[in-house]
C-alpha cells in the first residue's frame, strides 16, 4: 500500500515531466526529427509521423496523469512511453551506435546514447509503477500538500542532476583523459 500524498506527488512530478519533455520535443521540432531517424527504427518518411505521434503520447500521458479518474492509465502510459524510450536506446546501443543524438535534452543539448539513458529510463518507469499500487484510503490535509510539493521537488532536482551527469559524461570523460 502506498500514501496517497506520494502518489499526488508522483502524478504531479510525471505530469511535468511529460510536458517538458514535449516542450522540449516542440521547440525544436525539425531537429527531433532528425533525432528520431538516426535510430533507424523506423523508416525516414514517417519520421515525421513518429515524432508527431510520440509528442502526442507525451502530451496525453501528462494529461492523465493529472487526472484523478485516470490514475492507473497515466501510470501505465507512462511506463510504458519510458520504457520504449529506454528499448529504442537499448536496441541502438547494441547496434554500437553510441554517437548519435539522444533527442532527450531538446535542442539546445545534444547528448549521445549510452547506457546511463537506459538505466535512467528503466529507474523511471518503476517510479511510474509504483503508482500503480494500492493506495491507502486517508483523506488529505494541509500538511500533505506541502509534503507533496517538497516531494516534487526533489524528484525535479534529482532528475535534473541525473540528466546532466548523462549528458556531460562524454565531457566527463575526455577530461579525464585516455585510460
Amino acid at each position: 500500500m502506498i500514501d496517497p500524498v506520494v502518489v499526488l506527488a508522483l502524478r504531479a512530478a510525471g505530469a511535468a515531466l511529460f510536458a517538458s519533455a514535449a516542450l522540449h520535443k516542440l521547440r525544436g521540432f525539425a531537429e527531433f526529427r532528425v533525432a528520431l531517424a538516426d535510430y533507424q527504427l523506423v523508416p525516414w518518411w514517417t519520421s515525421g509521423i513518429a515524432a508527431r505521434a510520440l509528442v502526442a503520447a507525451e502530451c496525453a500521458t501528462a494529461v492523465l496523469l493529472l487526472s484523478p479518474l485516470a490514475r492507473p492509465t497515466g501510470f501505465a502510459a507512462a511506463a510504458g512511453l519510458l520504457a520504449l524510450y529506454g528499448a529504442a536506446i537499448a536496441v541502438n546501443l547494441l547496434r554500437g551506435r553510441r554517437d548519435i543524438d539522444c533527442g532527450c535534452f531538446g535542442p539546445a543539448q545534444r547528448a549521445p546514447l549510452g547506457v546511463g539513458l537506459v538505466v535512467r529510463n528503466a529507474l523511471l518507469a518503476a517510479v511510474a509503477l509504483t503508482g500503480l499500487l494500492p493506495t491507502v484510503d486517508r483523506p488529505l490535509g494541509g500538511v500533505d500538500a506541502i509534503t507533496a510539493a517538497a516531494l516534487v521537488l526533489a524528484l525535479a532536482l534529482l532528475h535534473a542532476a541525473a540528466s546532466q551527469l548523462i549528458a556531460n559524461a562524454p565531457r566527463l570523460r575526455s577530461l579525464r583523459g585516455p585510460a
